[in-house]
């Protein structure tokens, strides 16, 4: 909305001009978002605390986790509350990929607080029945992607791209909806399942969350895009307001839940910014680069359906505990290595999947 504001106050003031470059508006989202995050943090933890809505813990998990049992959580809505406020501000909500983030962004954080309530309120850190949350998401993702769909013009908009090779675009049609589909959900679970020490999901989720918005950043520049050899698509420059505001809030929250963490993200926030991760991949054509950037998360994933498969097929565990940031911790590893090892290695990814921009 500031944007709007500063078209018309430039006619008076020629410095209010500055607000029109893209840059500085995502310089400015990541201070507000940062702002607003280290601001109310304080007040959401202790409104937290005073309504008693602490994390219940597995009892079956790590015994080092015994002792956060009452720790509050659903602290995501923090960030949410940080990355739709700023967006408003500083990006231009009548841009049709913005109102797409910010719907998956809100819909899938919807699904997360009923999820986080019930855990909250039944004593059952199970929360949500699975099959009904798959439903919730899948009905949340399909709006938003039938929407895309429906609303594209281009052609690049609906094709895979392959890294490593200029000329390999290949067109997906309506099963841009299919891929979109595990995309958005399978990211969503992803960064849910990593939720799990102190740290581990924010500080990944904002790395990948700002190679998004580069990437978005050129994909919306018809130059860089040319010189670089992926699809040029207009307006999509806007969604780097929104990785802004997830960056400056991340790191915001990042202040609170660094370990020992006063305060966790809970499903409100993991499923949210996975899915918003997965949405901007998606309209940036950038999903296989994405994979790449969100290795931790594909591991965690993974060790998850491995443990569940080997134990219902053979009656045995490969891991000691799954998701794999336990099994580390069950080894003897303490909480604190586990963080900054699996943060060092998405750093690795991260700037590896940026660098498949240039290798063409």
């Amino acid at each position: 909305m500031l944007i709007w504001l500063a078209e018309y106050l430039q006619q008076f003031v020629r410095g209010f001009a500055v607000v029109q470059y893209l840059s500085m508006r995502a310089i400015l989202s990541v201070l507000t978002a940062l702002g607003i995050s280290l601001l109310l943090g304080p007040q959401v933890i202790q409104r937290l605390i005073d309504k008693q809505l602490g994390q219940t813990i597995r009892s079956d998990g790590p015994e080092s986790h015994l002792e956060k049992a009452g720790t509050p959580t659903m602290g995501g809505a923090l960030i949410l509350l940080s990355i739709c406020i700023t967006t408003l501000l500083w990006a231009d909500i009548s841009n049709r990929y913005v109102q797409a983030v910010l719907a998956i962004t809100i819909f899938f954080g919807a699904i997360g607080w009923v999820d986080d309530y019930r855990k909250i309120v039944q004593k059952n850190s199970r929360g949500l029945i699975a099959r009904w949350k798959y439903f919730w998401q899948s009905v949340a993702a399909l709006i938003v992607l039938i929407f895309l769909y429906m609303t594209s013009t281009l052609p690049q908009e609906q094709q895979l791209i392959v890294p490593f090779f200029k000329d390999v675009a290949i067109s997906l049609g309506w099963f841009y909806i299919v891929l979109g589909y595990f995309v958005v959900v399978g990211a969503s679970n992803a960064v849910n399942l990593t939720d799990g020490l102190d740290g581990l999901a924010i500080l990944p989720t904002v790395l990948v969350g700002s190679a998004l918005g580069i990437i978005a950043y050129l994909a919306g520049h018809s130059e860089f895009a040319s010189y670089l050899h992926i699809p040029y698509l207009p307006g999509a420059g806007e969604l780097a307001i929104y990785c802004g505001a997830l960056a400056g809030a991340g790191l915001g929250f990042l202040w609170f839940n660094t370990y020992p963490a006063q305060v966790f993200m809970g499903d409100v926030g993991a499923l949210s910014l996975g899915a918003a991760l997965g949405i901007i991949a998606l309209i940036t054509r950038h999903e296989i680069v994405f994979f790449i950037m969100s290795g931790i998360f594909v591991v965690e994933t993974l060790s998850v359906i491995i443990q569940v498969t080997s134990f219902k097929l053979t009656g045995k565990r490969v891991f000691r505990m799954a998701p794999l940031h336990h099994h580390y911790e069950l080894k003897g590893w303490p909480e604190p290595r586990v963080i900054v090892r699996f943060w060092i290695i998405t750093v690795m990814l991260v700037l590896f999947g940026l660098a498949t921009l240039k290798l063409r």
